[in-house]
């Protein structure tokens, strides 16, 4: 039996990394944890190594800030490299995705590829977020759909499981966006490549510490994304 692995790209995450690494420890599904951290300057992979003792916890540092695609390739690629590992998670640092939520997500698979933590499969399920970014991330939703042709209702959202053998079938050196258009150009893929997708109902609660990385080019990189993926011959 395979070892579930969670991925967690962090920057300037050091409040929340170390109050989430216990509680993901103590799953039941006994994960292990890659941290890939962006040579944080509050410290954030200083207090990972302190989890490294237990054989479960491990950090990869990148030299700079280069984006949470980017940082997520790093790390599927690091799983990759390693067989033990099956399947893999994907997920943030802060909190808004709820780690118990893991263990649902990760049984989800016996039904399909891939398992999504949607916001809004069942309603509106966001938290403490103003009403503008709630609307912006609705509507890009609304608006992936309906240019891609993908069967979710949150292509947008980052907490994810999917199978080993499906992330074998992404050309990961040819995934260049990030952000929004990171989780739709992997999720559009892998829907084109066959695999199944699922979407399990989450509450995302807005971070406990920390600010947002959400920047307007992250947004309109998102907003010319889906044209790039499902028309690619124009571009």
């Amino acid at each position: 039996m395979k070892t579930p692995l969670i991925i967690i790209p962090t920057y300037n995450e050091v409040e929340n990394i170390s109050r989430l690494i216990p509680v993901l420890l103590d799953l039941s599904v006994k994960p292990d944890v890659l941290v890939v951290d962006d040579n944080s300057p509050d410290g954030t992979g200083d207090v990972v190594l302190e989890f490294e003792s237990t054989g479960r916890v491990h950090l990869l540092s990148r030299p700079c800030k280069a984006g949470l695609g980017q940082a997520y390739i790093a790390g599927f690629k690091w799983a990759m490299d390693r067989d033990e590992f099956d399947p893999i998670v994907q997920m943030d640092a802060d909190f808004s995705h709820k780690p118990e939520k893991v263990v649902e997500l990760i049984d989800t698979l016996h039904e399909c590829d891939l398992a999504i933590g949607s916001r809004y499969c069942s309603g509106v399920n966001v938290v403490n977020w103003p009403l503008s970014r709630l609307l912006l991330s609705w509507f890009a939703n609304k608006y992936t759909k309906l240019i891609t042709g993908l069967p979710m209702e949150d292509a947008t959202g980052g907490f994810k499981a999917l199978k080993r053998e499906a992330l074998e079938k992404l050309d990961l050196n040819n995934i260049k966006s990030d952000g929004y258009s990171f989780q739709i150009e992997v999720s559009y893929k892998l829907f084109n490549s066959g695999c199944s997708i699922k979407e399990i109902p989450i509450i995302f609660v807005d971070r406990h510490a920390g600010t947002s990385k959400m920047t307007k080019s992250i947004v309109w990189e998102a907003v010319w994304m889906v044209w790039h993926l499902r028309f690619p011959w124009l571009f």
